[in-house]
């Protein structure tokens, strides 16, 4: 859950998953939606996934490999994480790179060329700080140590060198340039995308919800019908010809529609604004195994990510059915469509 996310935002998570599933077994059994539903509103969604996969390849092999190579084979689990659960969990002599040991390693080793074009050199170098006496004889210890110097002292703004233990063998200090590194690549603009979303909700309360496709952004998890995020913004009209329902669908005509407004999200590689339409009907018809009509005592604990919730919440007037927290970017302006 800390990769890519933070610690303030993954605590109540953490404590939620653990009551869920106290066990490696336990996730193992678990059905996957729950598993996302458990997961939704911390993004980058094929953690969830991997991960439910990754328990059942420990539960059929009756406990977690013990070496590096058998730990990469596990679903989801690259090098840094295998590093991480080797020396930690298990004691074995090698080093995991996440963030703050490339800041210590870059500063330490006076290493300027920019990431992400340097990070290879950068990894490679970053392990000569295992070869350390220390490294060799508790790993485990080793290893959380570096993650304590990055995320107490060896800061990404104002490093308190003064107090650090390895200032004095530090490149970095003693060329000035310390708190300069890692040096980064100017950033580019991030791209804006557009999509339209649609609320269909019947006499009782029941929303229209559809299931990702397993690959690509927010693979597997629960959405609102709708349109895909292009560059340029869509007409309404031909937004709901383009809501990716199967046949046997029968929508409402567009002047039936209440345009509720658009929310705004932003993931790690473009920004995205959706505008947001509903409708109710006495009765919603499911036509495919990727749809289902939720009951709305149930939308709390729907897999649906933070995008879908802040969409949900103003389609239904505001009120939140979940646990994701509006970001100043929803606009709310509830109309009826023209014809």
């Amino acid at each position: 859950m800390l990769q890519q996310t933070t610690v303030a935002a993954v605590r109540p998570y953490y404590a939620r998953f653990l009551d869920l599933f106290p066990t490696v077994e336990a996730l193992a059994a678990a059905d996957r939606e729950v598993v996302l539903g458990a997961w939704a509103g911390l993004g980058y969604y094929a953690r969830a996934r991997n991960l439910h996969a990754c328990a059942q390849a420990v539960a059929a092999q009756g406990g977690f490999p013990r070496t590096v190579a058998g730990l990469l084979a596990l679903p989801g689990i690259g090098a840094y994480t295998a590093n991480a659960i080797g020396a930690i969990a298990f004691g074995l002599p090698v080093l995991p790179v996440d963030g703050n040991v490339e800041r210590i390693a870059s500063r330490v080793l006076a290493l300027t060329d920019p990431l992400p074009r340097g990070r290879p050199a950068l990894h490679r170098a970053a392990l000569r700080l295992g070869d350390a006496d220390a490294a060799r004889a508790r790993p485990s210890d080793f290893a959380q140590a570096l993650f304590d110097l990055g995320a107490t002292l060896c800061t990404p703004r104002q490093p308190a060198c003064a107090v650090c233990p390895w200032r004095d063998g530090c490149a970095g200090l003693a060329e000035g340039i310390a708190a300069t590194l890692p040096r980064r690549a100017a950033k580019t603009a991030r791209p804006a995308r557009h999509g339209v979303t649609f609320c269909v909700i019947d006499r009782h309360g029941g929303v229209l919800l559809r299931r990702r496709p397993d690959q690509g952004l927010l693979g597997g998890m629960t959405e609102l019908p709708g349109t895909d995020w292009r560059d340029g913004a869509w007409s309404a009209e031909e937004a709901l010809q383009a809501t990716g329902l199967p046949k046997g669908h029968t929508l409402p005509p567009l002047a039936a529609w209440t345009h509720a407004g658009s929310v705004g999200h932003v993931f790690s590689h473009f920004s995205l604004t959706l505008e947001i339409f509903c409708v109710r009907v006495p009765t919603i018809r499911v036509v495919s195994n990727d749809e289902h009509v939720c009951p709305p005592d149930r939308l709390a604990r729907a897999a649906l990510p933070s995008v879908m919730r802040k969409a949900l919440a103003l389609a239904m007037g505001g009120g939140a059915p979940g646990h994701a927290a509006d970001d100043g970017h929803t606009q709310h302006r509830k109309r009826r469509v023209s014809a």
